[in-house]
């Protein structure tokens, strides 16, 4: 076991070493791979029982709307709450659920509304569960790996989304949906049990039970519009995943422009995460040493739409899988620099809110162009739809970049962690040495510190 009391390299990797962060982010792995599972299942399930595009739309809606109601709540409780044992019930709630429609489904029971109202309770979940996971982040790690373990989470995020459509596909083809659903559920046990016996750190939120109230929601919510970097980047995320919701309709390219089916489709839904794969490994190797983030930031965003482009034009199977991996790098090379900004601009107090009101738009801009994808699909054709967003989002970029010099500008470390005196924590204590986090983990009471 590595000495914690010795410099340790300047790398991202150097956050595994707390064995509470390892423990945490391997079952949070684990858990991501069954949510991407269900989510692709669910939009494959959908299409085959209906062939509506509307319907495929309607699935996006279901998911951003308890989102948009429930994400500020969420944040605020984050910031009040355990939030390990908010998480605790986050996920156990999700297996309830999960494991229910699995069971309903695997007994030939498809009623289309039942899928709907699935999907609204865990977008419901999700708006409590994420404030909770990405404010628990801190606690992990010392506060001078923080960038780090930021950078080695959401490297996550891509390698379960390859692995979870993957898997998706291959079960859809040869189990149908409601194995997909039986497997996402299990998925959740890992991240239940460690949760469970995560013992001897502080993982609560410094706001009181008593305030949470609508003052406590409008701190938040000012403190992100008083900072430009927060604000700009959220209203991109947005735009861009609002405009540029190609996902949403892989099934019709998969079924009726590609012809390449059920397995085809699991393969076209890996590929923007394959790419995403390498972009979020590149900018974990830089890490700080990436000059000019800002910068590099808006071109990625950019990419990202002329890539949609290029998909929504193809009609040929790799060179949709080439531009599909092009989104997907393009993304996670914007993903690490907004995650690690945006942890490293936000007072400890203020996390849970903080990642409240991103929820809302990162969250938002996709499933709200899920449905827009679909709707004017119907309408035009699936072709318009993702070419159309696409040009549209390399338009909203260009503006970005002339109007918000904040962000354009924007280095890592050039900022404080707040702009005004009230909103700056008092400094948070190191991580506990590596040997103290794993007798908390075993269930064992920590040693008590020599200071």
């Amino acid at each position: 076991m590595p000495d914690t009391n010795t410099a340790l390299p300047a790398s991202s990797w150097v956050a595994l070493r707390y064995p509470a962060f390892r423990q945490i982010y391997i079952s949070q792995f684990v858990l991501n791979i069954g949510a991407a599972m269900q989510l692709a299942a669910v939009n494959w399930h959908v299409w085959t029982l209906t062939k509506d595009e509307l319907a495929l739309g309607l699935v996006g809606l279901a998911r951003v709307l308890p989102i948009v109601v429930l994400a500020l709540l969420g944040g605020v409780i984050a910031d009040a709450s355990d939030r390990r044992r908010l998480l605790i019930r986050a996920n156990t709630t999700t297996l309830l659920f999960v494991g229910a429609l699995a069971l309903i489904t695997l007994a030939g029971g498809e009623a289309l509304g039942l899928l709907y109202v699935i999907t609204a309770l865990l977008a419901g979940i999700s708006a409590f569960e994420s404030p909770a996971r990405s404010a628990l982040l801190p606690k992990l790690v010392p506060p001078e790996h923080l960038a780090h373990a930021v950078r080695v989470n959401t490297l996550a995020w891509p390698v379960t989304a390859v692995l979870g459509p993957v898997c998706a596909g291959i079960v859809l083809s040869v189990a149908g949906p409601g194995a997909a659903y039986a497997l996402s559920a299990l998925a959740t046990l890992p991240a239940i049990l460690i949760l469970s016996r995560l013992r001897g750190l502080s993982t609560g939120g410094q706001l009181r039970r008593q305030d949470i109230n609508l003052g406590a929601l409008r701190e938040g919510l000012s403190f992100v519009w008083r900072m430009p970097q927060l604000r700009s980047t959220m209203l991109l995320d947005f735009f861009a995943t609002f405009f540029s919701s190609a996902l949403a309709l892989l099934p019709i390219y998969a079924t009726d422009i590609l012809h390449v089916g059920a397995t085809g489709y699991g393969v076209l839904s890996a590929a923007p995460s394959a790419g995403s794969i390498l972009g979020a490994l590149l900018m974990t190797q830089l890490g700080a040493r990436v000059r000019r983030q800002g910068r590099i930031m808006l071109i990625a965003v950019g990419a990202y739409g002329v890539a949609t482009v290029v998909f929504g034009l193809s009609q040929h199977f790799i060179l949709s899988l080439v531009a599909l991996a092009l989104v997907g790098f393009s993304d996670a090379v914007s993903m690490v620099i907004r995650a690690t900004m945006r942890q490293l601009l936000t007072p400890d107090r203020l996390r849970g809110r903080m990642i409240s009101v991103n929820m809302i738009f990162f969250q938002g801009g996709p499933q709200l162009g899920e449905f827009e994808a679909g709707a004017l699909a119907r309408v035009t054709s699936a072709v318009f739809s993702v070419v159309s967003g696409g040009v549209a989002t390399v338009i909203f970029v260009g503006l970005v970049w002339l109007t918000v010099p904040a962000l354009r500008n924007y280095r890592e470390g050039s900022l404080p962690p707040a702009d005004e005196p009230s909103a700056v924590p008092p400094a948070m204590p190191a991580a506990p040495p590596a040997e103290s986090i794993a007798e908390a983990i075993d269930g064992v009471e920590p040693r008590p510190s020599a200071v």
